[in-house]
């Protein structure tokens, strides 16, 4: 009765099912391990976030890779903004999702060093040519407190460093560039300043991280899972399918042969 299951319709429709499951199994693994990765990066943002600040010296130095086990940290550093070396960072988004600039600002320490601060968002000129109107940076000694951030680069960020920018605008916002432009030692990584805020609210600062949500990957998780799992309850459900109407077919038939009148032998 199931010698159906060897026709070539049906080898071909078990060997897909076969291979579906170990797949769909596969993919609920990768959300869970996003789920995961997730969970960790928020714990690791909420615990850097409530660390005491320590001074930006202690974490970081010129040519120093900031590690993913400090970013976020809040830091301090003391020093007089260099305005003569101030670029914008272009196309970046605000909380509200509008295109516009960064304003990065190196802060001169008093042993000569500088690190850079992202001071925050304004709006891109009409221009892109032009330099956008910026808030002017505090004068004289300053202490800023930030979050401490990697360099970007293209490969972990996705943004392409253009070349032929107008003068003072970046694509991407690296230490070691910019030292090479100011002429002195610069520390790696760079601040989000968080503190002291600015006067009239520009720039606008750079709002925390988002370490509450966890995402829909547990759920996606869970879904390819129970798709894994309805696959060969599908595939059952189909043989029993054709089955039965295999067997009704016959039955039909059967009933049209007995019905067919006998044949009278002639006189």
């Amino acid at each position: 009765m199931y010698r159906f299951l060897l026709s070539r319709q049906w080898v071909i429709l078990t060997l897909i099912a076969l291979v579906l499951i170990p797949v769909m199994i596969e993919l609920g693994f990768w959300q869970f391990h996003r789920h995961e990765h997730r969970v960790a990066q928020n714990q690791l943002i909420e615990d850097n976030l409530k660390a005491k600040p320590v001074p930006v010296t202690e974490l970081t130095s010129p040519g120093h890779t900031v590690p993913r086990s400090d970013y976020w940290r809040r830091v301090t550093a003391t020093g007089t903004f260099d305005t003569a070396h101030e670029v914008v960072v272009r196309r970046r988004t605000n909380a509200d999702e509008r295109i516009g600039v960064l304003v990065l600002s190196p802060l001169v320490l008093r042993d000569g060093r500088a690190v850079l601060v992202n001071r925050g968002w304004v709006p891109a000129a009409t221009d892109q040519q032009a330099y956008p109107e910026v808030p002017p940076a505090p004068k004289g000694e300053v202490t800023v407190t930030g979050r401490l951030k990697a360099d970007e680069t293209t490969g972990a960020s996705g943004i392409k460093d253009l070349s032929g920018l107008p003068p003072r605008q970046v694509m991407l916002i690296n230490s070691e560039r910019q030292a090479e432009s100011l002429g002195r030692e610069v520390l790696g990584g760079y601040l989000e300043q968080t503190a002291p805020a600015p006067a009239g609210d520009t720039p606008e600062m750079i709002p925390e991280p988002d370490h509450d949500s966890i995402g829909p990957h547990m759920a996606y998780a869970v879904q390819w899972w129970l798709f894994a799992a309805g696959v060969p309850v599908g595939w059952v459900v189909l043989v029993r399918r054709e089955k039965r109407d295999r067997e009704a077919a016959a039955g039909t038939a059967t009933g049209d042969d007995a019905r067919e009148p006998a044949a009278h032998a002639p006189a």
